[in-house]
């Protein structure tokens, strides 16, 4: 009896073939599955999507489309931040689809009640308010901050500064500061110093309006509402206006400018 034996070559063919034809390459190097998920939110961009049986992963663009290496009977491991994770698995019909909807559902994070009480409050006004005491005022002073006195400068100020001749030092020697120079010469620096009179002037022109309310100023002295800008501005440029405005005394004040409405209203009355 004749035993038959297999020849290497026979075997090698088969397998050639079968490797080159449709069905052997689909094995080895599965189809594109295009795919969407789709959601009642509207952030889909970044999901991720792992083909669990073959090691493949992407994740979709900001429309929730993605595309990936899949066979029918894959496993599909879809999972993002907002969504809860979702298995699908990959079926003949699926690849012959130009484009496979996915749905997912959104992850829903439910915290417990979390009452805060800070400082011991009750939520009772009345009773924390009592029991609160004195509080001390936070300021750059009780901070202990550098510089907390120090009063910050108007703009006009900075400006003067900026441009007058500074303290002499040793290095002024060697290196001459042109600026206030040209600043004394040109006449910008004695600009600089009239402006920051006028607004010290306003300032104390501002203070002294507050010591009383608009409404005295009309009634009693008969300035009109529109114009009392205008009359404590009339007030600035007398003599006494500084001295009396330094003495913070609202008796003093009030017959300053009492005064200085009637020659007010007498020169607009002319006009």
């Amino acid at each position: 009896m004749i035993k038959k034996q297999s020849h290497p070559l026979v075997f090698f063919l088969f397998c050639f073939f079968w490797l080159t034809s449709a069905k052997g390459q689909n094995f080895f190097y599965p189809e594109n599955f295009k795919g969407r998920v789709v959601s009642t939110s509207k952030e889909l961009g970044a999901i991720s999507v792992q083909n669990l049986s073959r090691g493949y992963a992407t994740i979709t663009d900001e429309d929730g489309f993605f595309e990936i290496r899949a066979q029918a009977q894959d496993s599909l491991f879809l999972s993002g931040v907002a969504f809860k994770g979702t298995h699908f698995v990959v079926n003949d019909g699926h690849l012959k689809q130009q484009l496979v909807y996915i749905p997912l559902e959104e992850k829903i994070v439910a915290l417990d009640e979390v009452v805060l009480m800070p400082y011991n409050l009750s939520g009772n006004l009345a009773k924390d308010a009592a029991g609160l005491g004195p509080q001390q005022v936070v300021t750059a002073s009780t901070l202990g901050l550098p510089n907390a006195n120090v009063k910050p400068l108007m703009q006009s100020e900075r400006l003067l500064r900026e441009a007058a001749m500074p303290k002499f030092n040793v290095g002024m020697l060697l290196t001459l500061p042109f600026n206030p120079i040209i600043n004394e010469i040109t006449g910008r620096t004695k600009m600089l110093r009239k402006r920051v009179a006028r607004d010290k002037r306003y300032i104390m022109s501002e203070k002294m309006r507050q010591v009383f309310p608009d409404s005295l100023y009309v009634s009693k002295l008969g300035v009109p509402q529109e114009k009392i800008a205008d009359f404590f501005y009339f007030c600035e440029v007398d003599h006494r206006f500084i001295e009396v405005a330094k003495t913070d005394n609202p008796l003093l004040i009030w017959e300053f400018i009492k005064e200085k409405s009637k020659v007010y209203k007498k020169n607009n009355t002319e006009e």
